[in-house]
């Protein structure tokens, strides 16, 4: 029988409004998951090193490629062009690159390492103390964590942020810098901080207790974390497993650490000892504190304008839990 004509011209309309009622398709399953790590994240390079990861993402048919970084704001920047799903950094890089209008969501905190990142002065340096930095230079990598510990150890010394001049630099051209005079102190983290002091002697002016707690974060791309739940959840539970094993013998774990750190093992066991364990879902608490440190970099002009941290949250009930999960740091 022949359709009327207007009945015939209607019909990709209607066609067009069922697709549009229909149920959104399953996001196809993750077949690599691509982690952003650094090198001095030591837990992660544990897991990277014995292949415990890819043995239990096997059974959900994923692979693992790791992408190595040097640092935290460079793999925030990876982060948000797709080239990894998921990455590990100190608490400044997620404000700066938010800031940047960065598309990511927090999936996990580690807990406080104060311990693990300080303000460090040559051995025979005559500072002794934080107020003495005024108008000197110190080497920093822009946007880590250590830049918020020396905004806020300035600020309890009496200084401000223009009483100083800031030498921005990564990790290996700040120790360069920091070995031949060319800069009067350096802020640093772990386990590059138990290099330069058990290498070449330098002296801690001031670390992160009672000023800053120095968190670290899984961070992922937001469309993954809510599709791929049991990826980010195996992720988790490996690094429960491992992060068990360092903690129960960390001169063995060290051991197997340091050659692919390129540190001697004693420098690698101290760094070790200066993290907690315990990777968790991110409380109010946590992120409440996070607000404050996108607060602070706005108010002294490190960011151009104010963000709202809550807007890289995931919604509640989405993703892995990971509650029960332990994890190292290392990584900025």
């Amino acid at each position: 029988m022949r359709l009327p004509s207007f009945i015939r011209l209607l019909a990709p309309l209607f066609m067009l409004a069922a697709s549009l009622q229909a149920p959104a398709q399953t996001p196809a399953a993750a077949t690599t998951l691509r982690i952003g790590f650094q090198k001095s994240a030591s837990l992660l390079t544990l897991q990277k090193s014995n292949g415990s990861l890819e043995k239990r993402l096997a059974p959900l048919g994923v692979s693992v490629k790791w992408v190595e970084f040097p640092a935290g704001p460079q793999l925030l920047e990876g982060l948000n062009v797709g080239a990894i799903d998921v990455g590990y950094v100190g608490e400044a890089p997620p404000i700066f690159a938010q800031a940047a209008g960065a598309r990511f969501v927090y999936i996990g905190f580690d807990p406080a390492a104060p311990q693990a990142e300080a303000i460090v002065v040559p051995k025979g340096s005559a500072l002794t103390s934080v107020a003495a930095l005024k108008g000197r230079k110190v080497a920093l990598n822009k946007g880590s964590n250590v830049h918020y510990l020396l905004v806020k150890a300035l600020e309890k010394a009496g200084l401000r942020w223009a009483d100083i001049q800031p030498v921005y630099l990564p990790p290996a051209d700040a120790r360069a810098a920091f070995e031949r005079g060319a800069v009067d102190a350096w802020v640093i983290w772990d386990p590059f901080l138990s290099a330069v002091e058990k290498q070449s002697g330098a002296r801690q002016l001031q670390d992160g207790q009672g000023i800053v707690n120095n968190y670290a974060y899984y961070l992922a791309d937001r469309a993954y974390a809510q599709s791929q739940p049991r990826v980010i959840q195996a992720l988790f539970d490996d690094t429960q497993a491992q992060a068990l094993v360092l903690k129960a013998d960390r001169r063995a774990a060290a051991a197997v650490i340091a050659p692919l750190q390129g540190l001697a093992p004693d420098i690698v066991e101290q760094s070790l000892s200066r993290y907690q364990f315990g990777v968790r879902p991110l409380t109010p608490a946590v992120a409440a504190e996070q607000q404050q440190l996108a607060d602070t970099f706005h108010a002294l002009g490190l960011i151009p304008a104010p963000i709202r941290v809550a807007d890289a949250l995931q919604a509640p009930g989405t993703g892995a839990t990971a509650a029960t999960a332990t994890t190292a740091g290392g990584a900025r």
